[in-house]
């Protein structure tokens, strides 16, 4: 693959036209193909991480102290979603992603990713429940764990915890290298990797170390902290985006039984400045799609798909957490060929991106007081 750097944005974007949006209050930026407006539909959000929409119009929105909830985007309404799991609400860890089942019209199954406290300590695990909406408060019945990372420590950072279904139906769970750098070159090892699964939490017969040789249920290993991934349906691939260090932010399209390089290589260097690893590049492992030097700290990630962004199609968009940022990346077969940054600490910090079923794409801020955000064209469509 090609490698391109971002040293600097391609294309500033973003003037700050208003505040930061209250409901009903719109914020304005100037994208090269078009002018955007971004209007908070939902306030009040208590630190969200994970975003999902319900076929019926309303979303489920995850708050990271352990609280899910039932949010109406046209009204801005929510309600808590009773039955969560238990968790480890410290540092970077509590309740994180959320996903449909691809069958939730008929079996209204929801899993949740959080940090699980088990063996002395805590590590990524995965829920699912059936989310029962006709009940006073709304509901998880029938809760379980399904999935639990095959090492807990006493760390409280990197638990990545992006949850993805793919067309075939199999779950991929990002899992950060809890803090524990080597353990991300351990194919036993589940931290520092994207898993695959069976929906049931089990590992499928044709993950490359089902045989033997590391995890079964690994994907693949050598990631530091991946906080964003989706699924590329008109190419049928998958996507992530991972925090380096101090710098080397990567974009990656994580294949099978490949090592990503984590700590053996990197393009950033450790919080010291010391240097990490070997340096950029090693035999046998692979080199990111994309990065950033210095950091934007990434996390939740989207493919544009639908009508209002015609020009934007397949393009990626990625949230920043440290520059309090949309990203929107132009994509080119396997390379990303340009870069804007836009809405530039209008809002803070950008947790999650999602394209909504109204083709808008739809933010969550990681904040105390955090705002479930739309963004859309100003006039027709872009491009």
């Amino acid at each position: 693959m090609r490698l391109t750097v971002a040293l600097m944005a391609l294309a500033a974007g973003g003037a700050l036209l208003t505040a930061s949006p209250g409901v009903g209050a719109a914020t304005r930026a100037q994208a090269k193909a078009c002018e955007l407006v971004a209007e908070a539909r939902a306030t009040g959000l208590e630190h969200p991480w994970g975003l999902a929409f319900l076929p019926y119009g309303r979303a489920l929105v995850t708050e990271r102290p352990g609280r899910l909830r039932l949010v109406d985007p046209s009204t801005g309404w929510s309600t808590v979603v009773e039955g969560t799991p238990d968790v480890v609400a410290r540092g970077q860890g509590g309740l994180l992603d959320v996903a449909l089942h691809p069958g939730f019209a008929e079996n209204r199954l929801v899993y949740l990713s959080y940090s699980a406290g088990y063996g002395g300590g805590a590590g990524t695990g995965v829920a699912r429940g059936r989310l029962v909406l006709d009940a006073t408060p709304p509901r998880l019945e029938r809760l379980e764990t399904i999935f639990r990372i095959n090492r807990p420590s006493g760390t409280t950072r990197h638990f990545g915890s992006r949850l993805v279904f793919d067309p075939d139906g199999y779950l991929f769970v990002t899992v950060g290298d809890r803090g524990e750098a080597e353990r991300a070159q351990d194919p036993a090892d589940h931290a520092g990797s994207v898993l695959r699964l069976r929906d049931d939490g089990s590992a499928p017969a044709d993950n490359p170390f089902a045989g033997g040789g590391g995890a079964p249920e690994a994907w693949s290993t050598g990631h530091r902290n991946p906080q964003g991934m989706a699924w590329d349906r008109e190419r049928d691939r998958l996507w992530a985006v991972e925090h380096g260090a101090r710098g080397g932010d990567e974009i990656n399209l994580p294949q099978r039984g490949r090592n990503y390089g984590w700590p053996t290589i990197s393009y950033g260097v450790h919080y010291s400045g010391l240097p990490i690893g070997e340096g950029t590049a090693a035999p046998g492992l692979e080199q990111p799609v994309y990065y950033w030097d210095p950091s934007i700290a990434p996390s939740g990630l989207a493919v544009v798909t639908g009508d209002l962004f015609p020009a934007w199609r397949g393009d990626l968009l990625v949230g920043a957490l440290k520059d309090q940022m949309l990203v929107h990346l132009t994509v080119e077969g396997d390379r990303v060929v340009g870069e804007e940054r836009l809405f530039r600490r209008s809002f803070g910090r950008v947790r999650d991106v999602r394209m909504g079923p109204d083709g808008a794409i739809w933010l969550l801020t990681d904040e105390p007081d955090g705002k479930l955000i739309r963004i859309a064209p100003a006039a027709g469509t872009c491009g």
